[in-house]
């Protein structure tokens, strides 16, 4: 069989691009969830991305079955827990990398859903990662709860699905798929922030947000959602799941980076040892296909 098609040079800094903002952006969540709760924050988020844009964006062309997965994966899943998982005390920095667990499930989805093929140098590439999440896990100490971990690592199942579900959509407008996708999100949403939330902490938020709060959502709604994922899917749309997700490995390099600079946390030598088993596991999965490696056969 053929090895994992590489990347051209521009749909390289594509992935590039995308990662940083990603990475940069729990350091805005981390920001607006001193102003909103958890559940409102998420509502928030995808009202000011579907609109107005949905007014002026076609449907994209797939089936409302179709749609109502993706964004419910790829969106309320994921950023509920996500933004639920820091609340309850998982760090900017630490929550940017255990969301990557996502990669791997990712790579178990498309080889289970869309048989995709696994390499060896892949399996290899995700455990060096993995010793990467160990050093971490080791140095956690007060960075994070037990429920936070659990949310994030259920945020990380549900975008891995929604990755095999954009992959299935072929080549849609990414802009369209991700404004009707947000379509999807606010009512639940709101249902479930009005239930576990409470109405009277709603109107306290939302009356007290300040400007750093604003303009955190601000990055959240217009950076890290509508070009960001605009970015993901048309290149998941144009490429195999596994040339694209290993590039989320580098989201937590950026989202350690950022958050010591903007927010104190701190960067001790541990971090940097992870952040280099990581990036070692993410240049076997995407540069190492190309040389000759034994295949894993499929069950």
């Amino acid at each position: 069989m053929s090895s994992t098609p590489r990347l051209p040079a521009r749909h390289l800094l594509l992935a590039f691009v995308t990662v940083a903002i990603w990475g940069s952006n729990f350091v805005a969540i981390r920001v607006a969830l001193q102003d909103l709760p958890p559940l409102l924050l998420c509502t928030v988020r995808f009202v000011f991305v579907a609109f107005p844009l949905v007014f002026f964006l076609p449907r994209p062309a797939i089936a409302w079955r179709q749609l109502l997965t993706y964004g419910l994966t790829m969106f309320a899943g994921q950023f509920a827990l996500l933004f639920l998982g820091m609340k309850l005390g998982v760090s900017a920095g630490l929550a940017s990398l255990v969301l990557q667990a996502q990669v791997f499930l990712s790579l178990a989805f498309a080889a289970w859903l869309l048989r995709e093929q696994i390499r060896f140098v892949q399996v290899a590439g995700a455990g060096l990662a993995v010793a990467g999440f160990a050093v971490v896990g080791a140095h956690t100490g007060g960075e994070a709860t037990a429920a936070g971990l659990l949310c994030l690592l259920l945020a990380a199942t549900s975008w891995a699905y929604a990755n095999v579900t954009s992959r299935r959509l072929g080549r849609v407008n990414a802009l369209a798929l991700v404004v009707w996708g947000s379509l999807v999100v606010p009512v639940p949403m709101a249902l479930a922030s009005l239930a576990f939330e409470g109405p009277a902490l709603i109107a306290r938020s939302l009356a007290g947000i300040t400007l750093p709060g604003l303009l955190s959502v601000a990055y959240i709604v217009y950076a890290s959602t509508l070009v960001a994922y605009s970015l993901w899917s048309w290149l998941l749309a144009r490429h195999p799941a596994s040339s694209v997700t290993p590039f989320a490995l580098l989201v937590p390099v950026f989202g350690m980076l950022s958050a010591a600079l903007v927010l104190g946390e701190t960067l001790p030598a541990w971090k940097f040892l992870a952040a280099l088993l990581v990036l070692g596991g993410l240049a076997l999965n995407v540069f190492g296909p190309r040389l000759k490696w034994p295949q894993l056969r499929r069950v």
